[in-house]
């Protein structure tokens, strides 16, 4: 016969056991007039020197990229990566995992940087003269202000000492300063005082604050679209392509260059090397007949079948100049050339 299930006794708390002790328990006291001890950590003030070193932190930090494309250009310029890469972008491909068109940011964005610097104004109180900057434009220092970090005020009421407590009421829109490449590559189709004007407008468009890439292209469009120039040019014709004010067409400058697209504002031509789309305040006729813009089309067809990044550099030179010929045909010499590298490039 089954045994029924014992019925488990509920367990008793002793306060349950002892109703007195339990009431002795709770507080008489209104829970609401309960008072809760704090206790109070006290954050000292910055000294001056940590003022100093958080802002030269600060400046190190927003100028990573500036940094990284002066160095690139530096690299570029003086050609430190011949001992052994051939190319510059082999170099930065193979040190830096970085592409041709990361490399070309790099180094446009610490231009377009370079230019917003030497447009700082670094009173907190003074505006901004006819020419955009009330510092000497002669000297950067190593943190970005063009100005002497330990002089006091100038003749002008101009105080670019960094040790000067900033007001902290005032944003000081001068002072800041793009902290990626992104937020300045609108900028690299502008003149350089127009750069420094679109930055200062964005930065009151971000209430005073760093600008997103979004901001800066936005200000960009509404000046381009006030001052743009119609489209005239016709597919086919050869222009010269002016790289001032351009850094993204670095090293094209005077490069002859074949119209294969007219848009509105802007034009797809191609050199001897490639197709690339410029504005059109970045090209220049060279006002060649229909024949000889022909002979411009069969001598870029030529230069394009023969040159490789892996030929030898005196002979990407020699084509390189090819392409920026200010005349529709070859010279005996040259074409003599031309066609020995066609022959020995055809094996």
């Amino acid at each position: 016969m089954n045994t029924p299930p014992r019925k488990r006794k509920k367990a008793t708390s002793a306060s349950s056991i002892n109703p007195e002790s339990a009431n002795s328990d709770i507080s008489t006291e209104d829970p609401a007039s309960a008072t809760i001890d704090v206790v109070a950590v006290e954050v000292p003030e910055l000294t001056l020197e940590e003022q100093s070193d958080r802002l030269l932190l600060e400046r190190k930090v927003e100028r990573a990229f500036f940094e990284a494309g002066k160095a690139l250009m530096e690299l570029r310029d003086r050609r430190l990566y011949r001992s052994t890469h051939r190319t510059f972008e082999e170099y930065c491909r193979s040190r830096f995992g970085y592409t041709h068109r990361r490399v070309n940011y790099l180094i446009a964005g610490s231009v377009v940087f370079d230019n917003i610097i030497k447009g700082t104004n670094c009173s907190q109180n003074e505006g901004e003269g006819e020419t955009g900057t009330n510092c000497s434009q002669t000297e950067v220092d190593e943190i970005g202000i063009n100005c002497s970090q330990n002089e006091g005020e100038s003749e002008t009421g101009t105080n670019c000492s960094q040790n000067e407590k900033l007001d902290e009421t005032k944003t000081n829109r001068s002072r800041v300063l793009p902290t990626n490449e992104g937020q300045v590559r609108p900028l690299a189709k502008l003149e350089p005082q127009v750069q420094r004007e679109v930055w200062q407008k964005a930065v009151e468009e971000a209430g005073g604050k760093v600008p997103t890439a979004r901001i800066v292209t936005d200000v960009v469009q509404r000046i381009m679209e006030s001052t743009r120039v119609p489209n005239t040019y016709q597919i086919g014709e050869v222009c010269q392509i002016l790289a001032k004010g351009n850094p993204e067409l670095k090293g094209m400058g005077g490069c002859w260059a074949i119209v294969t697209y007219v848009g509105e504002f802007s034009c797809t031509v191609r050199t001897w090397n490639g197709e690339l789309t410029v504005g059109v305040q970045h090209l220049e006729s060279c006002e060649y007949l229909p024949a000889e813009c022909q002979q411009v089309q069969v001598m870029c067809d030529r230069i394009s079948r023969v040159y490789s990044s892996e030929l030898e550099e005196s002979v990407q030179r020699f084509l390189e100049s090819l392409g920026k010929l200010n005349r529709a045909y070859l010279t005996a010499l040259e074409e003599k050339v031309l066609s020995v590298l066609e022959s020995e490039t055809s094996r």
